[in-house]
C-alpha cells in the first residue's frame, strides 16, 4: 500500500503544481481536468484504504517515506501513519473535495482566476492530506501551517476587494496567535521525549504525566496538562474556537467552493482531528479536558446565536459551523472522541451540502446574499430548494438523516459524562449549552430556509426575470452530497460508536469511556429512531422550526418588532459579543500603537537619536573640539607638553 499512500498524497499536488504553473497554457478545460483527475485518484485510493480496513481486514501501518535531518538523537521525517482513522478522514476530505473541484466548474465559470483556483484547491487537499496522515509532530505542523497558509490564498482570492484583503489578514494573523501555541505544545513534547514521532511520543506518555514545571514563579503545573492545554490552543484557532473564532465568519469573502471546502472537511475540522489523534495524552490530563469541553460548550451555544441575526445566506452557515465546532470540542473534552468524529463525518457532508446549495442561490440571484431580498425561489429551483431541505433537516438532527444520529448520540455522551461525578459545574454548563443549541440550530436554520425559499418574493424584477435551477455541475455535487447528508448514518452510527470501529487508533481510558457505556444501551439504529420523539432534543428542534415558521412566514411583521422591544439583545449579536472590536481595537491596533510607539521612541529616538546618529554626533563634536588644539605652531605643542609634564610630576609628589 506505500505506493498507494504516495498517490493519494502526490496526485493532488502535481494537478496543483501543473494547473498553477501551466494553467494559461493548457487552458481552462485543461486545468479543471487536471486537478479533478487528481483528487478523483486521491478519492478512489483513500476509499480503497477505508474499504480494506472495514472489510478486508488491513492493520494500521506506520512508515517512514523520508528523512529529512537527525540532530541530537532527533528525527525528522516525512512519514505516514495510516489507521482507522486516518482511512475515515482521507475519505470525507477526498470526497468533499471531489465534490467542490466539480462545483467549482460552474461557480467560478466567468472568473478570470479560474486555473489559479483550481490550482489552490487541489494544493488545500494535498495540505489536509499530509496533515491527516503524518505519523510525526513535523510533518502535522507543516499541514497545519499549509493548509492556513492555502486558505489565506484562497480567503482573499478576490485580492482587489478590500474586504477580501482584510478578510485573509484577519484569517493569517488570528491563526498566527493559536499556532504559536501549537508550536510551544511541540517543542514541550521535544523537550520531554526528544522525539517528534507519534509512537514514541504515546510510549512517554506516563512519564510526561509524572512531570511538573513551573510557568509562573512559585505555581507548579502538571506537564501533560500544559502540553494538551497549548497543543488546543492550536485546535482553537485552526477550529475557531472561542475567542479565537472571529477569522471564520469573514472567511466567507471567499468564493463560495472554498466556503464549503474550509468549513465542512478541511481546515476547521484539523484542530478536532488533532485532539482525537492526541487523546492518549488528553487521557493524562482531566484539566486539560475540562478546558476543551468548557470552550467548545461555549462556542457551541452563544456562537450559534450569532446566526439568528445575520442576513448574509454564507455567513448564516458560517455560524453554524462555529457552533457544530463548538458540539465536535465538547465531545472531545467528554473524552467521547468517536462521537466528535462521527459528527465531524456528518457534518462535513451536510455542512458542505448547505455551503453549495447557497452559492447555487447566489449564482440564480446574480451574486445576491441578503436573505431579505429572497424568498419564494422554491418553484425556481427544485434541486437546490429539496437538497438544501436535506441539509438543514441533517443539521438540525431530524430523526433519520446523518445529523440526527451525530449529534444526538453526541449529546447523550455529554449527558453521560464523567463530569457529573468530578466537577458538576463544567458539566452542566456543557450539557446545557449542547441542550439549548439544539434550539437555536433549528431556529438559525429554518429562519434562512424559509426565507429563502418560501414566503413572498422579495427579489426585483429583473432577478425574478431569470431565475432558473443552475446548471448540472452544480446541481449534481448537490445530489451526491444529499445521499450520505440523508442516509449515511443508518449504515456507520453502530459501526464506528459501539462495535470499536476506531481499535487503538483512540485511546480511551476505562474511567472515561462513555461511548463504553452508551453502548450497553445500543440496540440499533432505527430504535434510537423511535427513540426520539422521547427526548428533549427532538422537541427542541421541532420548537426552533415552529418559531421560525411563525416568526417568518405566519407573522413575518413580529421580527422587527421583537429587534425593537429588545434592541440591547440585537446590539449584542449584531455586534459579536463586541470580540471584533476586542481584536481589532484592542490586539490588532494595540499591536500597532505599540509598534509605532516602537517606531518613533525606540527606532527615531533611541537607535537612531541616541546610538546611530548620538554616536555621530558626539564623534564630530569631539573633533570639532580636538581641531581647534591643533593649530600648527610649535609653541603651542611646547607649553601643552610642559603643562602636562607638570601636572604629571605634581601627581607623582602627590602620591609619596
Amino acid at each position: 500500500m506505500y505506493s498507494y499512500y504516495l498517490a493519494i498524497v502526490l496526485a493532488p499536488l502535481a494537478a496543483a503544481i501543473v494547473a498553477g504553473l501551466f494553467g494559461k497554457q493548457i487552458g481552462r478545460t485543461a486545468a479543471h481536468s487536471v486537478t479533478i483527475l487528481g483528487v478523483g485518484i486521491a478519492t478512489a485510493l483513500s476509499a480503497l484504504v477505508l474499504y480494506r480496513f472495514v472489510w478486508g481486514g488491513a492493520e494500521s501501518e506506520n512508515i517512514s517515506v523520508y528523512t529529512w535531518a537527525v540532530t541530537d538523537g532527533l528525527r525528522m521525517e516525512v512519514g505516514f501513519l495510516v489507521d482507522r482513522l486516518t482511512a475515515l478522514m482521507m475519505t470525507v476530505v477526498t470526497f468533499v473535495s471531489l465534490m467542490v473541484h466539480v462545483y467549482t466548474i460552474g461557480y467560478m465559470h466567468d472568473d478570470p482566476g479560474y486555473q489559479r483556483f483550481f490550482s489552490y484547491i487541489s494544493l488545500f487537499t494535498f495540505a489536509m492530506l499530509m496533515l491527516v496522515m503524518s505519523n510525526n509532530f513535523l510533518q502535522l505542523f507543516f499541514g497545519w501551517e499549509a493548509v492556513g497558509l492555502v486558505s489565506y490564498l484562497l480567503i482573499g482570492f478576490w485580492f482587489k476587494r478590500e474586504t477580501a484583503i482584510f478578510a485573509n489578514l484577519k484569517a493569517f494573523l488570528v491563526n498566527r496567535v493559536g499556532d504559536f501555541g501549537f508550536i510551544l505544545g511541540i517543542a514541550g513534547i521535544v523537550l520531554y521525549t526528544n522525539s517528534l514521532d507519534y509512537a514514541e511520543v504515546f510510549s512517554q506518555a506516563d512519564a510526561i504525566a509524572a512531570q511538573s514545571v513551573s510557568v509562573l514563579p512559585g505555581t507548579a503545573w502538571n506537564a501533560m496538562t500544559l502540553i494538551c492545554i497549548l497543543l488546543f490552543i492550536g485546535a482553537m484557532g485552526k477550529s475557531a474556537q472561542a475567542p479565537l473564532h472571529v477569522w471564520l465568519p469573514d472567511s466567507m469573502e471567499g468564493p463560495t467552493p472554498i466556503s464549503a471546502l474550509i468549513h465542512a472537511a478541511t481546515m476547521v475540522t484539523a484542530g478536532i482531528f488533532m485532539v482525537a489523534r492526541m487523546s492518549p495524552l488528553y487521557e493524562l490530563s482531566v484539566h486539560a479536558l475540562g478546558t476543551v469541553m468548557i470552550i467548545g460548550a461555549i462556542t457551541a451555544f452563544f456562537m450559534g446565536l450569532l446566526g439568528i441575526v445575520q442576513n448574509d445566506i454564507k455567513r448564516v452557515v458560517a455560524y453554524s459551523t462555529l457552533s457544530q465546532l463548538g458540539y465536535m470540542t465538547v465531545a472531545l473534552g467528554a473524552s467521547a472522541y468517536g462521537a466528535a468524529i462521527f459528527h465531524l463525518m456528518t457534518h462535513a457532508f451536510f455542512k458542505a451540502l448547505l455551503f453549495l446549495a447557497a452559492g447555487s442561490v447566489i449564482i440564480a440571484m446574480h451574486h445576491e446574499q441578503d436573505i431579505r431580498k429572497m424568498g419564494g425561489i422554491r418553484k425556481y429551483m427544485p434541486i437546490t430548494y429539496w437538497t438544501s431541505l436535506i441539509g438543514s433537516l441533517a443539521l438540525i438532527g431530524f430523526p433519520g438523516t446523518a445529523g440526527f444520529f451525530s449529534k444526538d448520540l453526541l449529546i447523550e455522551a455529554v449527558a453521560d459524562s464523567h463530569w457529573a461525578e468530578t466537577d458538576a459545574l463544567v458539566y452542566w454548563i456543557a450539557y446545557l449549552s449542547v441542550l439549548l443549541g439544539v434550539f437555536v440550530t433549528a431556529l438559525y436554520s429554518f429562519r434562512m430556509f424559509f426565507l429563502v425559499f418560501h414566503g413572498e418574493e422579495r427579489m426585483d424584477a429583473e432577478t425574478k426575470s431569470h431565475l432558473h435551477e443552475t446548471p448540472w455541475v452544480v446541481t449534481v455535487p448537490l445530489i451526491l452530497l444529499a445521499i450520505p447528508s440523508a442516509v449515511i448514518g443508518w449504515v456507520t452510527v453502530g459501526p464506528v460508536l459501539f462495535d470499536g470501529y476506531f481499535g487503538e487508533a483512540i485511546v480511551v481510558d476505562h474511567a472515561h469511556d462513555v461511548l463504553a457505556h452508551l453502548g450497553e444501551h445500543w440496540h440499533g439504529a432505527l430504535s434510537l429512531v423511535t427513540h426520539a420523539p422521547m427526548t428533549p432534543v427532538f422537541w427542541l428542534a421541532a420548537a426552533g422550526v415552529l418559531v421560525a415558521w411563525f416568526l417568518y412566514l405566519k407573522r413575518p411583521e413580529l421580527p422587527g418588532k421583537i429587534r425593537e422591544r429588545f434592541q440591547w439583545a440585537y446590539n449584542l449579536l449584531d455586534r459579536k459579543y463586541y470580540f471584533d472590536d476586542l481584536w481589532i481595537r484592542g490586539f490588532a491596533g494595540g499591536g500597532r500603537k505599540l509598534g509605532a510607539f516602537l517606531w518613533k521612541k525606540g527606532d527615531e529616538v533611541v537607535i537612531d537619536g541616541v546610538l546611530v546618529n548620538g554616536t555621530a554626533n558626539t564623534v564630530g563634536r569631539l573633533a570639532g573640539v580636538m581641531r581647534q588644539i591643533q593649530t600648527g605652531y610649535l609653541y603651542t605643542y611646547a607649553f601643552a607638553m610642559i603643562i602636562g609634564l607638570t601636572a604629571f610630576l605634581g601627581w607623582l609628589i602627590w602620591l609619596k
